[in-house]
């Protein structure tokens, strides 16, 4: 009976456990409940604005508007690089959900070729800013367009767009002049400034394009649109225009610049031309060029590769960092340093034999023409470029004085004021010697540099600059490619600019312009077949340049040497020598005596500017104050 009695429930025992398990139940529901209502609480209250400006990104987007690049254009209004419509491909990552799918769909659509893809794929993988678009193709073909718009449902964060890409007319004449424009990398990105280059593709990559590209470029605007849940417009809710890029008017005449192009005729050189009283360049050709719109949409890799592997180096810009011996294109300056030093005079006289040897020392220095000039003064030094006369001057000046004198008319320094890459040439001191070789100066060195070769190297851009220094009587007025910027002129004077060379004689430089003037119209001037027939006053010097050097008695001829071992052909003039309108400097690379090579495409230069194209009139500054006979080389050196 006994345990019959402990089977039996007990209804208070259970009552007890139930309503304990019931309060542990209303308890954890209370509190989840509270739980419940605070985080509503945090979200809806105290998260408000977080979560609704979120929920707003998700409806409304803002979307760049890139500028419009201002336009190119030469002194005469003529267009120099334009912008014409096309269709780029740009994909945003963020709203891919497979990239590589979508890449091989899209390499699929635009039949692109092997040799491509890899680089298409490159691109669309480059560092971009979120939900910026990286540019994947330019210059969509019709074709193209339709294959992409049939599918465009498979292709989420995809778009064409529609956009002005930038274009050179004239491109191979002006393409080192201008430059071009190319795809933004991954390395510029990071300078840019985000807003001003959001949904910008392109920027300046070299020349004018890259100098100016600040005021080319405008600043961006921006768009604020409705989207679906795909991403896709559908209203525009607001808008801002973007700050086009201002127009640019060059210096640059492109008849002129034409005109240097053809008188090279595909000969590697270079020839600038510069308004001595503005500092305009006229023009600055380097040949050979190449074709600059390749570069704007991105050149495909056998181009690149052939332009690179070429040997006469088409990308190099000879006309701005070209470096090459001067020649005796430099006896006219150092004419200049001998008389404002007082180490010569204008009638002073030297018997030259043929040769020049130092104090107590036994080697010969050469004169061009062997048997020499007898009885040399300034002025036949220059008109028949006598070497001897020079050999003297630079030992008596010395290599301290001839670098000062030289390094005040621009040789050794960016003289112009806004190319893109120029290059420094090489004006050699003691100082520079012991740095580079550790090595003394020796006085033979001096002599060479007196005739303008052993270390002295220079650019044509430097050589036309002193040139027009030269005509200015050494007023200093710094080259410079731009005319105008918008409707503003570009000062001529400025801030930078060096100072004048002060001569103590004013007619020392009447003097070195005789000389020069007898260069072209002398009875024994070295171009005086090319001045034949001149209807205005032209000063010049003509000079060859070694590409290497020759011994003691070793004599030069050229029918001998290879082609790219043979002299370069200098020239610099300017004219007309009363009211000086343009200074030009033509360098033809391996074309022999400057006198026979180098002499007549200055004077059809001078002959354009003067008597054609200008008329004779002077280039005065918009806003004053604001903004062949004797072609041999020894082993002295060049002739002329």
């Amino acid at each position: 009976m006994r345990e019959r009695r402990d089977t039996l429930k007990n209804p208070e025992h259970d009552l007890r456990i139930f309503r304990l398990r019931a309060a542990l139940a209303i308890v954890v529901v209370v509190l989840l409940s509270g739980l419940l209502v605070g985080r509503l609480f945090y979200l809806q209250v105290v998260q408000h604005e977080v979560y609704s400006t979120r929920s707003e990104k998700n409806r409304v987007r803002v979307e760049p508007l890139p500028p419009t690049r201002g336009l190119i254009y030469d002194r005469n209004g003529q267009m120099l690089a334009e912008n014409r419509p096309t269709y780029n491909l740009t994909l945003v990552r963020e709203r891919v959900d497979d990239l590589d799918a979508t890449l091989e769909l899209l390499v699929e659509l635009l039949h692109l070729p092997d040799e491509d893809v890899a680089a298409f794929k490159v691109r669309s993988r480059q560092r971009q800013r979120p939900y910026q678009p990286a540019l994947l193709m330019s210059d969509l073909t019709e074709s193209q367009i339709a294959r992409l718009a049939v599918n465009r449902h498979r292709l989420p964060g995809v778009e064409v767009q529609a956009q002005l890409l930038r274009y050179y007319p004239d491109a191979e004449i002006m393409s080192h002049a201008l430059g071009y424009v190319g795809r933004i990398n991954a390395e510029e990105l990071k300078t840019l400034d985000p807003g001003n280059y959001a949904g910008t593709h392109f920027i300046g990559k070299t020349g004018v394009e890259n100098f100016y590209e600040d005021q080319l470029h405008g600043r961006a605007g921006l768009r604020k649109v409705e989207t679906n849940a795909r991403g896709r417009v559908l209203r525009e809710l607001g808008h801002t225009d973007p700050v086009p890029g201002q127009d640019l008017t060059l210096t640059l005449d492109m008849n002129m610049q034409k005109l240097a192009v053809s008188l090279l005729d595909g000969r590697r050189g270079a020839i600038v031309a510069i308004a001595p009283q503005s500092g305009e360049i006229l023009a600055m050709a380097s040949v050979p060029g190449f074709n600059s719109n390749q570069f704007v949409t991105g050149i495909d890799v056998a181009s690149y590769r052939a332009l690179q592997t070429d040997i006469d180096l088409p990308l190099f810009n000879r006309a701005t960092r070209g470096s090459y011996p001067a020649g005796s294109t430099i006896k006219p300056f150092m004419a200049m340093s001998g008389l404002s030093e007082g180490v010569i005079t204008p009638s002073e006289v030297i018997y030259d034999p043929g040769y020049y040897q130092l104090p107590n020392d036994d080697r010969r220095y050469r004169n061009w023409l062997r048997w020499g000039h007898g009885r040399v003064d300034l002025e036949r030094a220059l008109a028949v470029s006598n070497n001897t006369y020079f050999y003297s001057l630079a030992h008596e000046l010395g290599i301290d004085r001839i670098h000062d004198n030289l390094e005040a008319f621009g040789f050794g320094t960016r003289v112009a004021a806004d190319v893109a890459g120029q290059g420094d040439g090489l004006l050699p001191s003691r100082e520079w010697k012991r740095s580079r070789y550790n090595q003394a100066w020796y006085p033979g060195e001096t002599l060479s540099v007196g005739i303008g070769q052993g270390y002295l190297q220079v650019t044509p851009l430097q050589l036309a600059s002193a040139t027009a220094m030269l005509a200015n009587r050494g007023h200093w007025v710094r080259p410079r490619l731009a005319k105008r910027i918008g409707d503003e002129p570009v000062p001529v004077e400025l801030p930078d600019t060096p100072a004048d060379i002060e001569v103590g004689n004013e007619t020392y430089w009447d003097r070195v312009f005789s000389g020069m003037e007898k260069v072209m119209s002398g009875r024994e001037g070295t171009a005086r077949r090319t001045g034949a027939g001149l209807q205005y006053r032209m000063a010049g010097k003509s000079g060859t340049a070694q590409v290497f050097s020759l011994g003691q008695n070793q004599k030069y001829n050229a029918s001998e040497l290879r082609e790219r071992l043979r002299d370069h052909a200098l020239f610099m003039a300017f004219a007309p020598v009363e009211d000086p309108q343009i200074a030009v400097a033509v360098i033809v690379e391996n074309a022999g005596g400057g006198s026979t090579h180098a002499a007549s495409l200055a004077r059809a230069m001078t002959d354009a500017w003067i008597l054609d194209y200008n008329n004779g009139k002077p280039v005065e500054p918009e806003a004053p104050g604001t903004a062949s006979v004797g072609d041999a080389t020894t082993s002295a050196g060049a002739g002329e």
